[in-house]
C-alpha cells in the first residue's frame, strides 16, 4: 500500500479537510481576521508538538538509515519552519511570547496528543501515518488553491499563505516525506488487519485536521 491508499480510504473526511470553509474563505480573502489570528496562534503551538513527534520518530527508527531520513525534517521544523512562522506572525502583530502564552484550544490538544499517543504506542510507521495528513493535506490545499480560478490573490491579506503552501519548495519537501512514508507502507497489504489499522489512524488524524480548521472559524 501507499499514502494514496490512505487518502482513498477516507475520501469523505479528506474532502471535508481539503475543501473546508476555512480554506475556501482564506483563498478568496473573505476569512475573518479573528479566525486567522486564532489559527496562527494555535498553529504555533501545534508546530511545537509536531517537532516533538518528529523527535519521537528518531527514537522509533528501526535503523540508522531511518534516523537519517527523519532528522532533516526535525531540523527543518526547529531551525526554519517555526522561525518562519514566528516571523510571519509578527506581521500580524503576534510575538513569539504572545503565542507561547496562548492556551491550547481543545482541537489543538486533541490532535497533537493523538499523534504523540499513536507514536508512543505504535511503531515508526504508525507515527508517520498519523503525521501524514498535515503535510500531504497542506500540499494539496496549497497547490489546488494557488491554481484555482476561484482563488483571489490580488488584495488578499492571506495571499502569502496560499503562495507558501503552493510553492515548489514546499511541494518538493512534502513529496520527499511522502516517499519515505511509502517505503514504510510498501510491504503492508491494504486489506490486512495492519493495513486497516493504518487507514483508521490516517482517518482519525484527518478528522483532527477538520476540527483544527473549524476551531479557527468558531473563534471569529
Amino acid at each position: 500500500m501507499n499514502h494514496q491508499d490512505l487518502i482513498k480510504a477516507c475520501q469523505s473526511e479528506w474532502h471535508d479537510y481539503t475543501q473546508h470553509p476555512f480554506v475556501e474563505q482564506l483563498a478568496n480573502g473573505e476569512l475573518a481576521p479573528a479566525a486567522y489570528l486564532h489559527y496562527l496562534k494555535q498553529d504555533f503551538l501545534f508546530l511545537i508538538h509536531y517537532a516533538r513527534a518528529y523527535a519521537l520518530g528518531v527514537y522509533k527508527a528501526q535503523n540508522l538509515e531511518q534516523m537519517r531520513r527523519v532528522l532533516p525534517s526535525l531540523h527543518a521544523l526547529l531551525d526554519t519552519e517555526i522561525a518562519h512562522h514566528v516571523s510571519y506572525c509578527e506581521q500580524w502583530g503576534l510575538t513569539e511570547a504572545d503565542m507561547q502564552a496562548e492556551s491550547e484550544d481543545f482541537g489543538t490538544v486533541a490532535y497533537t496528543r493523538y499523534v504523540l499517543d499513536t507514536g508512543l504506542a505504535g511503531d515508526i510507521c504508525e507515527l508517520f501515518v498519523a503525521l501524514a495528513p498535515c503535510s500531504i493535506g497542506y500540499a494539496q490545499i496549497g497547490a489546488e488553491r494557488l491554481n484555482s480560478a476561484d482563488t483571489v490573490l490580488e488584495g488578499n491579506a492571506f495571499r502569502s499563505w496560499v503562495e507558501m503552501y503552493g510553492s515548489e519548495e514546499f511541494q518538493d519537501g512534502v513529496a520527499t516525506g511522502a516517499e519515505f512514508l511509502d517505503q514504510l507502507l510498501a510491504d503492508i497489504e491494504l486489506d490486512s488487519p495492519r493495513g486497516q489499522r493504518l487507514c483508521e489512524i490516517f482517518r482519525t488524524a484527518t478528522r483532527m485536521e477538520v476540527a483544527f480548521w473549524q476551531q479557527g472559524l468558531d473563534a471569529a
